[in-house]
């Protein structure tokens, strides 16, 4: 994703991942007992190890991983979580600093590819690069060479109960600021809880929330380089400003402890009914659905003005990558191994059955009725275009930027800093952390 704009999957991609996973049926017609067809015999005591932050896919993956290592005797992968609100950057940096260097990690693309660049093995030349979908390249291409295998496509936004929309009488779904807060008024009227604002973790402000300012700039990229060359700046720009509103409606309308409001919690709450709305993305639907399995729930768009069609929009992008250590004397298994994640009759079933993704494989299908209602309306706004871009891993230093503006962002929760005070530390820590 570097001369492109992100702005999500386009309808031609959709439509060229539901056209190829029919072909790719056919093709499976033949088994291949859940195996890439041509693959070596897997070479003998050989251990790789894969550090990974998605901590929703940890008990599948490491089914996945047996039935991998069944298919391949002498090979073992030893799967190592970190995620789920810690830090996965510092640890994956730990494990390098302490020579325990993983084969296969997870990369964000963009600046975090140029933190990472040196150790990284070149992927270009893998088979099932060919099936990649276009919004899902950019992110680890450089020089015209690709470092990473997307692991899927996510989008986020408000979900919203519909039955409790329903309780409040609101009949038509909001997309401006003001009918946002008409609808919030509605729930509230009704003794429903507006909003359960999960403001205890970093990445749900430093990462998805303070997002949308840059997602609806004229020009994202631009915006970027602006702040990088310092011909932009935040304060005072205009979707800063708008942005705050929003902010303030959720503060106003939500629950009284957002700052003690953890993931786990905030997904709870909302998914038992003790609030109407949360920002979250389609990774919760698994757990929404094991705790609710009755929940009938959707995505609305986060507004930050009144142009309805502006706001009409979900934030849609690649949450992260597998990458290959290069200097790792196993890349060659591993690379067999991200192989057969995506082209194998097993892996593709997991990638969608188990783990909930949206492929960012044109010969994998994505099966809405398999991934549920959020996936469904991720798949629905972007074959509609209706999608803005994910910005947070071209903020300069990854996660220290993420983090310096989450850390603003409570502050301006708990009423220590005002809006002013709240952005113009958001522009010093860019100058702090951008290269010079």
């Amino acid at each position: 994703m570097k001369t492109k704009k992100i702005v999500g999957l386009s309808l031609a991609a959709l439509l060229a991942m539901t056209t190829a996973a029919g072909c790719a049926q056919k093709d499976d017609a033949q088994p291949n007992n859940g195996a890439a067809q041509g693959d070596k015999p897997a070479a003998k005591n050989v251990t790789l190890k894969m550090f990974q932050f998605k901590v929703e896919i940890a008990e599948p993956l490491a089914k996945l991983v047996q039935e991998y290592e069944k298919q391949n005797p002498g090979v073992k992968i030893q799967v190592d979580t970190v995620g789920g609100g810690a830090d996965y950057g510092a640890a994956l940096m730990a494990k390098f600093n302490s020579g325990d260097k993983p084969d296969i990690f997870n990369n964000g693309g963009f600046s975090d590819l140029d933190k990472w660049i040196e150790h990284l093995e070149d992927l270009s030349g893998e088979p099932w690069v060919k099936d990649l979908v276009d919004v899902a390249k950019e992110p680890m291409t450089k020089d015209g060479k690709l470092y990473g295998q997307p692991l899927n496509l996510e989008g986020y936004g408000f979900l919203y109960n519909k039955d409790l929309f329903q309780k409040a009488g609101i009949t038509e779904t909001p997309k401006t600021l003001s009918q946002l807060e008409e609808a919030a008024k509605k729930l509230q009227a009704a003794g429903i809880t507006p909003f359960v604002n999960g403001y205890g973790e970093w990445w749900v402000l430093g990462n998805h929330f303070v997002n949308l300012p840059f997602a609806h700039q004229p020009d994202a990229n631009a915006f970027v380089k602006g702040l990088n060359d310092g011909t932009a700046k935040i304060p005072g720009n205009s979707a800063f400003d708008n942005w705050v509103k929003l902010f303030d409606l959720q503060l106003q309308y939500g629950n009284k402890n957002p700052l003690q409001t953890d993931y786990k919690t905030q997904v709870t709450e909302f998914a038992t009914g003790k609030a109407a709305m949360t920002q979250q993305g389609n990774w919760t639907q698994t757990q929404l659905t094991q705790t609710n399995p009755d929940l009938k729930v959707g995505f609305l768009p986060m507004p930050i003005s009144e142009d309805a069609a502006a706001n009409d929009k979900l934030p849609v992008g690649v949450p992260n990558n597998w990458v290959i250590n290069k200097n790792s004397a196993n890349k060659e298994e591993a690379k067999k191994f991200l192989n057969w994640l995506v082209t194998s009759d097993l892996g593709k079933k997991y990638m969608v059955e188990e783990f909930k993704f949206i492929p960012a494989f044109k010969t994998i299908s994505a099966d809405e009725k398999i991934l549920g209602p959020l996936a469904a309306d991720i798949i629905r706004y972007s074959k509609d275009g209706k999608t803005i871009s994910w910005n947070w891993f071209k903020f300069p230093g990854g996660e220290a930027s993420s983090k310096k503006f989450a850390a603003s962002m409570q502050a301006y929760v708990a009423k220590q800093k005002t809006k002013d005070q709240m952005l113009t530390e958001f522009q010093e820590a860019w100058d702090s952390l951008k290269k010079k």
